[in-house]
């Protein structure tokens, strides 16, 4: 390849060799894999190129836990909804604007006359702040590592005073290791997401790969990308070998972006936390270390907790079940009826890179 001529990354003919090469490395296995990435970009590529129709029978690929705002869990948006009740903008993405929380959504917050605006970017929150100094400007930051760098960097650059932080950023490495020891979730191998590692670095992984003895690819979102990484995940569960691979070496370094993880971990700790429908996962939650308290919404307002349960519908959504990989969304009883992306019952069919949302709007496990 000359050095101008373009990389091909939807290549039909492309896709097809790997395909080929997918089913004989099942064929040499002989046995079910079963394959978990961990992040919504990689369902939205897998569902919209119909990328599972292109598999070998015999292997899965699921999706783990690896949409922020599904993970988000219901106390975290009810704080999110009481500082807006008390007379603060919340600002935050477009895709929590509809996460329930045990009552109420923030959209419902703001059809009861609170304050809520959809940004796009922490910094577009802290323009908010500025251009508004008599009100305070609460910027509900959800997401993982490639969101919680550039939060850290808003915190660290010395924001307006009315500017505070409500942190819901999640760690995701922690929950890869609750998954990898879930005894009903049988894993062989996670590919891993390449934005995330692209602030991180590939490196992060190696304990986890030593530790649970299973293969780590890290892969981009193009289709064929991420049937690469595929095939690379099948040759090191065929060989029987738990290695580690950066296949998104375009993006992704083995140390990573060593300033933001620095200014990262310069303003953020983790704790343990709840993750919603999964479990209390230790070390997972990113909260404000006390040099940036004076910007910490949690200790500048008086948040009482929801002591009402949730929905009763809402007890129903499996979207916990989903996110660890035990389920698919069509495995659920209400998917698609009572739970549609118009009137979401859980946090999957709300974002659009939660598991039901991507598989309403592709079809799931399309024959193409």
């Amino acid at each position: 390849m000359s050095e101008t001529e373009p990389l091909q990354f939807r290549d039909p003919a492309q896709a097809e060799q790997l395909a080929d090469r997918l089913e004989t490395l099942m064929a040499d296995i002989d046995e079910p894999v079963s394959l978990m990435h961990v992040c919504g970009s990689h369902e939205q590529a897998i569902a919209k190129f119909g990328l599972r129709s292109m598999l070998p029978d015999g292997l899965s690929v699921r999706m783990g836990p690896g949409c922020p705002v599904c993970v988000t869990n219901m106390p975290e948006v009810d704080e999110a909804v009481a500082i807006a009740e008390q007379g603060a903008t919340v600002a935050t993405y477009g895709d929590m604007f509809r996460v329930p929380g045990t009552k109420k959504s923030l959209a419902d917050a703001r059809a009861d006359g609170a304050s809520v605006e959809v940004v796009y970017s922490a910094s577009e929150a802290v323009e908010l702040a500025a251009a508004n100094p008599e009100e305070e400007i609460v910027f509900f930051a959800t997401g993982f590592e490639t969101t919680a760098a550039p939060t850290a960097a808003i915190l660290d650059a010395d924001p307006p005073a009315n500017f505070s932080v409500l942190s819901a950023h999640k760690y995701v490495p922690p929950a890869m290791e609750v998954v990898a020891e879930m005894p009903d979730v049988d894993i062989d191998g996670f590919l891993a997401a390449g934005h995330a590692a692209t602030i991180t670095g590939y490196g992060l992984f190696e304990p986890f790969v030593e530790t649970y003895e299973l293969p780590i690819v890290v892969g981009g979102f193009e289709p064929i990308d991420v049937l690469l990484a595929i095939e690379r995940l099948l040759e090191y569960v065929r060989d029987g070998e738990a290695g580690l691979e950066n296949a998104y070496p375009r993006c992704v370094s083995k140390a990573g972006n060593e300033q933001a993880l620095e200014t990262m971990w310069d303003v953020f700790e983790t704790v343990p936390g709840e993750w919603r429908g999964i479990a209390e996962i230790p070390g997972a939650n990113l909260v404000l270390r006390d040099p940036y308290a004076e910007y910490d919404a949690r200790r500048r307002f008086d948040v009482e907790p929801v002591d009402d349960g949730p929905d009763p519908l809402t007890e129903q959504c499996i979207c916990g079940d989903i996110m660890a990989g035990k389920a698919d969304p069509d495995e659920c009883d209400l998917f698609g009826e009572e739970c549609t992306p118009s009137n979401p019952v859980g946090a999957c069919m709300v974002s659009s890179e939660g598991t039901c949302k991507i598989w309403d709007e592709y079809g799931g496990h399309p024959n193409l």
